[in-house]
């Protein structure tokens, strides 16, 4: 979910790129916790055009794999490679093939961000492919499933579809699962003068796939009439950016933001001293700047434009796929057509599309990405903490410290965590819901709070003694997907939270509301609440007032 400022030119690392490096290994940790065991094999799906495990699509016959209760079928193509001639450009149609296409094992995943001490590239460009699942049943005569499309977070850098196991989702919510591939850091997200002014290639693959899924959803048993985007950070902040998008139109109808808004951002030094302000999204001249950077660096020197882009189209995938270009290039760009204007102004001026919608945050989100910066910038003291607060807020750092004072948590890294929690996300994804009840008051609104303390740690993420991740970024996926790997299995009580999220999750999708028979009631959201706690236990699911418990009144007046 993280990102980058504006590109610049690259000196020696200080303070302040350090940081950013952080920021981007706190989110690539987690990704690779994600994807360190992927779902050993989707099913394939039901409906008009199958034939046991043989579905007929748009572009030819695709055979996939047979689970017991559910199909899966696994990397089948949506757009064609965008290599050669189509690097860095919108996502071409995929070509058709004769004969049967094997759909039993997931595509290659889009080139990531490196990892710290690894070499070679990690993945392909070649990687604009699907997967579904749907359960093996077929659908009652006449009626045709929802289907869920899954946007993967990962700060535009890292994360793949094939990470994502949907079975339990398709076959306890009776639904149609796509999880999608999309182009990331510099095969996304690039720009230059010479591409004029370029759509974000990772947000139009996705709409590409929408699109796919449009054409190809009732082949397999399900309604292409009544599609659900959700995505989870960078997913989220995706699924914004189509709420806004004047492309995006008609290819979803319902919609699901997990832990990202359009409002969505972090102050000034939340992951230490000197590191920068984080926005999501970035100006088309940014971007073209950047590349026009990247482009000298590179050695696309010619003064013609059509030479320039040549040339680096010229460059290997192991010229590119560098650290330094690939976080250069995580944030999508405005002002172009798939963008016309940055989320958080479209939101605010009531240019989004009237679909249900269901949001939320986790208690703990930021306990992640601080937890990863502690080692270079350690929270020991409660001195460590009020310099923290002086850095990022300013004159304001002191009320931070009224509303956060380091006595009331067991360390100065909790508290710190708690107020970047409640002034990035908790009190951003409410002013977006403040923004769509002002301009769509009719529009269905839900929102959530994933608040399981005791959470299985997502695994690979280091351990630390006076930060318990808690409900930290991310920790909401193994409960939906069974393909997240963690530290620990779910005990009893998390497994029953599991199944309610589901069930909620799928009611959404099949009717526009989640609200469950026999589970807790969840009341619609309107300006700043109420927005439903998901905890195990008896009685863990209930309403809660989440405005006032993350001082959001507090953060509407902290510029910072």
């Amino acid at each position: 979910m993280s990102s980058i400022p504006p590109p610049r030119p690259r000196g020696p690392a200080g303070p302040r790129t350090h940081g950013l490096r952080l920021l981007r290994l706190a989110v690539l940790l987690a990704v690779t916790a994600v994807s360190v065991t992927t779902a050993a094999a989707l099913p394939p799906r039901v409906g008009e055009a199958r034939t046991g495990t043989v579905v007929r699509t748009d572009h030819g016959l695709v055979r996939g794999a047979a689970h017991g209760s559910y199909l899966t079928f696994d990397g089948i193509p949506y757009a064609a490679p965008p290599v050669g001639r189509l690097r860095w450009q919108e996502p071409a149609p995929a070509p058709s093939w004769p004969g049967v296409r094997d759909a039993t094992a997931p595509a290659p995943r889009c080139v990531q961000m490196p990892m710290p001490g690894t070499d070679g590239v990690n993945g392909s460009e070649d990687c604009l492919y699907l997967n579904v699942t749907v359960p093996s049943a077929r659908p009652a005569a006449g009626e045709r499933r929802p289907v869920l499309v899954w946007l993967h977070g990962g700060a535009f850098l890292g994360g793949s579809g094939g990470d994502f196991g949907a079975e339990r989702l398709a076959v306890r919510g009776d639904a149609l699962v796509v999880t999608v591939n999309y182009r990331l850091g510099v095969f996304g997200y690039f720009g230059h003068p010479a591409l004029g002014s370029a759509v974000p290639f990772g947000l139009a693959d996705q709409q590409a796939a929408l699109s796919w899924v449009r054409a190809n959803a009732a082949r397999f048993g399900g309604d292409p009439g009544a599609v659900t985007l959700f995505g989870e950070s960078a997913g989220a902040l995706s699924v914004c950016a189509h709420l806004t998008s004047p492309g995006a139109a008609g290819l979803f109808r319902r919609a699901v933001l997990q832990s990202g808004s359009c409002h969505m951002s972090f102050p000034p030094g939340a992951l230490g001293p000197g590191t920068p302000a984080y926005e999501p999204f970035a100006t088309e001249h940014d971007v073209q700047d950047g590349g026009v950077q990247a482009a000298r660096q590179l050695g696309c020197t010619a003064n013609d434009d059509a030479r320039v882009l040549a040339c680096l189209r010229e460059q290997s995938t192991e010229r590119l796929a560098t650290a330094p270009l690939m976080q250069s290039f995580n944030r999508p760009a405005v002002g172009n057509r798939l963008l016309p204007t940055a989320p958080d102004e479209a939101l605010a001026a009531g240019r989004f599309h009237r679909v249900p919608l269901l949001q939320g945050t986790n208690h703990d989100e930021m306990r992640m990405f601080v937890g990863q910066s502690l080692a270079a910038y350690p929270l020991r003291t409660d001195k460590d903490y009020r310099a923290r607060l002086d850095d990022t807020f300013g004159p304001a750092g002191a009320a931070v410290a009224s509303h956060y004072p380091a006595a009331r948590y067991p360390s100065p890294a909790l508290a710190w965590s708690a107020a970047l929690t409640d002034r990035s996300l908790a009190c951003t994804t409410l002013r977006a819901a403040r923004d769509i009840s002002a301009k769509a008051p009719r529009m269905p609104l839900y929102g959530y709070e994933f608040n399981d303390p005791d959470a299985p740690v997502l695994s690979g993420l280091p351990a630390h003694p006076d930060l318990p991740y808690g409900a930290a970024h991310g920790f909401e996926l193994p409960y939906l997907f069974s393909s997240v790997p963690t530290e620990q299995p779910l005990s009893e009580a998390q497994s029953t939270l599991s199944d309610r999220m589901i069930d909620y999750w799928a009611s959404f999708a099949h009717t526009g509301n989640p609200d469950t028979p026999g589970a807790p009631h969840w009341p619609a959201l309107r300006t700043t609440g109420p927005v439903l706690s998901l905890a195990p236990g008896p009685g863990a699911i209930h309403a809660i007032d989440a405005y006032d418990a993350h001082h959001c009144a507090f953060w509407a007046g902290v510029r910072a």
